[in-house]
């Protein structure tokens, strides 16, 4: 196995002990929760740019490595939409329609691509879709920011305090938007898929 397909199965990993963290009520926990998402992120960026340097796309990471990303996604949407419920008096703004909507984007997206392939038609992903992502993943780091901020000595916080709610919550508003938009064109580009099925 490649490092590039390494670091895919790496995310999937990742993802879990992110949840387990997002959920566990210990010191530190959050900034644990943050560290791994991070760091599960940062795989996204690195297994595409090893492979393609080192000509090392397979099968295994055309499929993989965008499920992967889609899991840690829904994961980090889903916990973050639970902690207000689990842990009242969180600062995380994320509703459960907003789960509800990066989910759904996914799922819908992802069944578009096993219709192609059905088809024998891959489709490859589309700029704003990487745009899609990138902002997905700023808005949740921002919010992880937010809730692990507690947990840092006194001067760090006075760095964040001033700003990090207000950018954090319109990181999440672009993020839904590009989320939304993204899949509407997404659909619509590849219309021709499905059109005469319906």
């Amino acid at each position: 196995m490649n490092l590039p397909n390494k670091l895919t199965i790496s995310r999937f990993i990742l993802a879990g002990l992110f949840l387990w963290a997002m959920f566990a009520r210990w010191s530190f926990n959050d900034t644990l929760a943050l560290l791994l998402f991070f760091s599960a992120s940062f795989t996204d960026f690195l297994d595409g740019r090893i492979a393609r340097k080192r000509r090392a796309i397979t099968t295994f990471g055309i499929l993989m490595d965008p499920v992967a990303d889609k899991i840690l996604i829904c994961t980090a949407f889903i916990a973050l939409a639970g902690r207000a419920r689990v842990h009242p008096g969180s600062p995380v703004v994320v509703e459960a329609w907003m789960a509800v909507v990066v989910v759904a984007r996914e799922l819908v997206i992802t069944g578009l691509r096993l219709l192609a392939a059905s088809k024998s038609v891959v489709l490859a992903a589309e700029g704003y879709g990487k745009h899609k992502t990138t902002a997905q993943v700023i808005a949740v780091t921002a919010l992880l920011v937010m809730e692990a901020q507690n947990e840092w000595a006194p001067w760090i916080q006075a760095l964040f305090s001033p700003w990090i709610a207000t950018f954090a919550l319109l990181a999440l508003w672009v993020a839904l938007a590009l989320t939304v938009v993204s899949g509407i064109l997404y659909m619509w580009h590849n219309r021709q898929l499905y059109m005469h099925d319906v």
